[in-house]
């Protein structure tokens, strides 16, 4: 159990010291309740893994006492996991429309659709459970319907910010509700749960609105097609292209699968607004002039399969980068991104477009849907909490998120920068960190779930780098006698028609280690085979493929 009997406990599984895979539990005695269920794409290094989920042994150990998944907004770091977890946990799941709307999408293609239910909130909503309740307030990002998460326990109130920033003059007039958040931190707040991502980031986020007016400019400017990416979840930054598209009299393609459907659950709950003469389709634009049109597509981050890096390649039937073109990234690289994003740059660059990229603050293009150093100092100042627990960034960003905490009269002994599965315990006011449970990462491969463990891809590892050589020898059964000379391999490690004096080698030293057992032990056969072709190798090449005997008993 994570939280003893009367106290409240608070603890991430996923989130923390990292961007991405978001999940926190609030737990009072045995009563559960989840925020966020999200995902996040591995990197290279992670050979085969499509997706990286949070691990949810703690949950299963403890499903009887789950009372709900609560999701903050509809971004793929807190939303992503959630099909994986239904496949486990099939437990109510509280979001706000658009929300919901994203999460019906990810179920219908997971077939979980029918067997969960789904409950609409709003900033009014009022939750209440056997020993806590949950109220929400509005915030502003970069996507709609954002909450921010007020537990009511019987030890005090706990905030949940969710990601945020106090954007005044936001474009879909989804304004952060200062004033209710100025309620709650009067009325008292045990503990502040913040995210962090721009806590490097001096001063305050810039609005939305700045955005739009860059748009326009540059589509004036353009006179041929105008290629745009950014994130399909951005649906304010997607009415603003398809506002700038309307005055200079362009109809819109879509690329890409998640533009497509995010697109579609926006226009039809309402909160995008794309008159229906604009749509065409791509097949359609050898009848279009290209002044007149604006090709909205996926591959903002570099995706190797996405929309814009197909483009970039040639890779697409009816649509075409041509010189003249104009390509803007309406998105700024997520840290690790940098390289694939440079590539396709680089690719379109050479297919002769003008290409609008790099730092947002010189091309006006994006601006973050998180707050800045000001705004998180703002966020602390209207809760005025006891307790202070930074969330949603590396360990530098939680570490100056604490800095600003203290510049504002928290003190640092009452932040807990922590780790996915630290228990932050609170009994009589009083809170303490001595404790954790089990948390990590699960990686999805395929269809596979948790599958892919780090044996596994240390194997990929070895295979990726130094290949394989498959030894076959095949003996009796009654003696262990070798019955048909060794035959060795290759893949991947030597070309086997230039290597022909190694491979024999091979043979010979596979022979000998078979030759020294009196009795047919394919196990220890194996072993002796694997270890002398191992030492052989390494000293002759510096190189360790897998090595696999293969003994065949006649």
């Amino acid at each position: 159990m994570a939280s003893t009997d009367n106290a409240l406990s608070i603890f991430a599984l996923g989130g923390i010291n990292e961007i991405g895979k978001n999940m926190y539990v609030i737990q009072y005695s045995n009563e559960i309740i989840i925020i966020d269920c999200g995902a996040k794409f591995a990197d290279k290094s992670l050979l085969g893994v499509d997706l990286i989920i949070p691990d949810f042994t703690y949950l299963q150990e403890n499903k009887d006492n789950i009372k709900g998944l609560i999701v903050t907004h509809g971004h793929e770091d807190h939303i992503g996991g959630i099909p994986y977890m239904l496949k486990k946990l099939n437990v109510p799941i509280y979001a706000s429309r658009f929300t919901l709307g994203l999460i019906e999408l990810k179920l219908k293609e997971h077939k979980l659709l029918r067997d969960t239910q789904l409950v609409e909130i709003t900033a009014d909503s009022h939750l209440d459970f056997e020993q806590m309740a949950v109220t929400f307030f509005k915030t502003s990002h970069s996507i709609p319907d954002c909450l921010g998460l007020v537990f009511h326990t019987p030890e005090g109130t706990v905030v949940h910010t969710g990601d945020f920033k106090f954007d005044l003059t936001p474009v879909n007039d989804q304004v952060s509700d200062i004033h209710k958040m100025a309620e709650i931190g009067t009325q008292g707040v045990l503990a502040l749960i913040s995210e962090s991502t721009n806590a490097e980031r001096p001063g305050s986020t810039p609005s939305e609105k700045l955005v739009a007016s860059h748009l326009e400019e540059e589509f004036l400017k353009a006179t041929g097609k105008i290629f745009i990416t950014t994130f399909a979840s951005n649906v304010n930054r997607v009415q603003k292209i398809v506002e700038a598209a309307k005055k200079t009299n362009r109809k819109i393609v879509l690329l890409g699968r998640s533009m497509v459907n995010v697109t579609s659950i926006a226009m039809e709950l309402g909160y995008l607004n794309i008159p229906s003469w604009m749509l065409v389709e791509a097949s359609e634009m050898k009848h279009i002039p290209p002044e007149r049109v604006v090709i909205l597509c996926t591959g903002s981050q570099g995706e190797p399969l996405a929309a814009l890096s197909r483009l970039s390649t040639g890779n697409n039937r009816d649509v075409k980068i041509v010189q003249g073109d104009t390509v803007i990234f309406a998105a700024s690289p997520i840290p690790g991104n940098e390289k694939d994003v440079s590539k396709i740059v680089d690719n379109v660059f050479q297919l002769g477009a003008k290409v609008i990229y790099g730092n947002s603050s010189v091309t006006g293009m994006h601006v973050s849907g998180h707050g800045y150093q000001e705004d998180l100092k703002l966020m602390l100042t209207l809760m005025k909490p006891k307790y202070f627990i930074p969330i949603h960034g590396e360990y530098r960003m939680l570490h100056i998120h604490r800095l600003l905490a203290e510049a504002v009269g928290i003190p640092q002994h009452r932040t807990f920068i922590l780790q996915n599965g630290d228990v932050v315990d609170i009994a009589g006011a009083v809170a303490r960190q001595t404790r954790d449970i089990p948390a990590g990462d699960t990686y999805v491969d395929g269809i596979g779930i948790g599958e892919v463990g780090e044996v596994v891809l240390r194997d990929r590892k070895q295979l990726s780098e130094d290949g394989m050589l498959v030894i076959i020898v095949t003996i009796s059964k009654y003696d262990g006698s070798i019955i048909v000379d060794s035959d060795t391999i290759s893949r991947g490690f030597v070309y086997e028609k230039e290597s022909k004096g190694m491979l024999s080698d091979i043979n010979e030293l596979a022979k000998d280690a078979v030759n020294k057992f009196n009795e047919a032990n394919a196990y220890a056969m194996k072993r002796a085979i694997k270890k002398v072709v191992d030492q052989f190798i390494f000293t002759l090449t510096m190189r360790k493929p897998m090595i696999i005997p293969v003994i065949i008993e006649i």
